[in-house]
């Protein structure tokens, strides 16, 4: 998910193509035969997106299915604009709200390979106002007449780096569950428009739902992240992003804000009556250019450009002769930082089998879910719709973009189903 404040944007304007005309490069394609997978079985996702677009269950679709270092499947469906019914395109640009966070993850761990920060830091040595946190423990609503409230009490220790980077800071989101804490974050942090410091700023004045390193709650702590990013790189996010990932990756169209009116006309949108995210929150319009860079679920992208990222990762963090990470750092942010010291919390994103690593879930198990995937894989997906999974034993990455908070869950589940389905050798 995001942080969702519904005027997203940018200090320094992130914007889409950029100034270059830039143009993401292509992976290399071949025949889904040729990597294992079954054209025929792959036709039945194909023939399921079909029936639901033509029941309206959504507007439509992208998908992309990548196997041994080449894209192997890679169609739109559909139309990209109910309003304009203009049909959707492969290079369709979608909001991809928490598919952010993986991306500020990796920019954190490149300043963490580079020296300039390690993850024992507390936040506090970047940002000074969490140095003094304190946590708002529950009242019986019985003992507050009825109503939820909390007392405060000093946090045991504070944040560190690893904490907001599997969310274990202690912070919440306040559209997930009921209570005084995540009221109180309802109230303050889910309407405005701030810099990444001014948010940072703000949150600092809310109590932390739980202790730092004790539960995994889903929450702003990416976006505290990215804060942090711009203290210790010295730039605004976008810069970072710009210059560290997406122009050497090939990420033309991933950015905080759509500007240019002949990008706009590739915005994908959702059905009208399909806009709320949960909780009072709408989709934010990318049009507009705000002042905060949401590091927890500001960008928006294509599924192209997503690729390559993803192919990245997959490779251990190379991708065509320039590296981004080490293969030990890749490996150390997918393997699970829960340990026995962490508890999930009541609203458990992850799910049954998995655990949680920096910026991804990681499945434990090869059973356990109830989905379909190899230990070791990792995921994670957005409030409007996407969703992403890496699997490197079986060396593939899947990537599902469209613009549809109420069908997600849905087609998280069938995606994976139908497409593990599709592999034949």
């Amino acid at each position: 998910m995001k942080a969702f404040i519904v005027t997203l944007g940018l200090g320094v304007c992130l914007v889409v193509g950029a100034l270059t005309g830039a143009v993401a490069a292509d992976l290399p394609r071949t025949q889904p035969e040729a990597v294992g997978l079954s054209s025929e079985r792959l036709a039945r996702f194909e023939a399921k997106l079909r029936a639901d677009i033509e029941k309206q269950m959504i507007p439509g679709a992208v998908l992309l299915v990548a196997r041994e270092g080449k894209i192997a499947y890679f169609e739109a469906f559909g139309i990209q604009d109910p309003a304009t019914k203009a049909p959707m395109r492969r290079d369709s640009i979608f909001r991809i709200y928490s598919m952010t966070k993986p991306i500020t993850s990796v920019t954190a761990m490149m300043l963490v390979e580079e020296g300039r920060m390690t993850l024992s830091d507390p936040a506090a040595k970047y940002l000074p106002s969490l140095a003094k946190m304190q946590v708002g423990v529950e009242t019986p609503a019985a003992e507050a007449g009825g109503k939820p409230s909390f007392e405060l009490i000093p946090a045991r220790r504070p944040i560190s780096l690893q904490d907001l980077l599997r969310h274990t800071s202690g912070f919440t989101y306040g559209f997930f569950g009921e209570g005084a804490v995540k009221q109180l974050y309802r109230e303050n942090l889910q309407s405005g428009d701030y810099t990444n410091a001014e948010f940072v700023e703000l949150i600092a004045k809310q109590p932390l739902a739980y202790h730092p390193g004790t539960i995994w709650d889903y929450s702003y702590s990416t976006d505290v992240l990215g804060r942090v990013i711009e203290v210790v790189d010295g730039v605004p996010l976008s810069q970072s992003f710009r210059t560290r990932l997406f122009d050497p990756l090939g990420m033309p169209d991933t950015a905080f804000a759509v500007t240019d009116a002949k990008q706009q006309e590739r915005i994908a949108e959702p059905f009208q009556d399909d806009r709320s995210l949960g909780g009072g929150v709408m989709f934010f319009d990318p049009r507009v250019a705000g002042k905060w860079e949401s590091g927890g679920g500001g960008l928006v992208g294509t599924a192209m450009d997503y690729a390559r990222f993803l192919q990245m990762l997959l490779n251990g963090g190379e991708l065509d002769g320039r590296r981004y990470l080490s293969p030990r750092t890749v490996a150390y942010m997918t393997s699970d930082h829960m340990g026995q010291g962490v508890k999930p919390g009541p609203y458990y994103l992850p799910g049954p089998g998995y655990g949680f690593g920096l910026g991804f879930g990681v499945r434990l198990d090869d059973g356990v879910s109830p989905h379909p995937g190899s230990e070791g894989d990792y995921y994670w997906g957005g409030a409007g719709g996407t969703y992403f999974w890496v699997d490197p034993e079986e060396e593939m990455f899947v990537i599902f973009m469209m613009q549809s908070p109420k069908q997600r869950l849905h087609y998280r589940a069938a995606v994976r189903d139908m497409i593990y389905a599709a592999i034949v050798k």
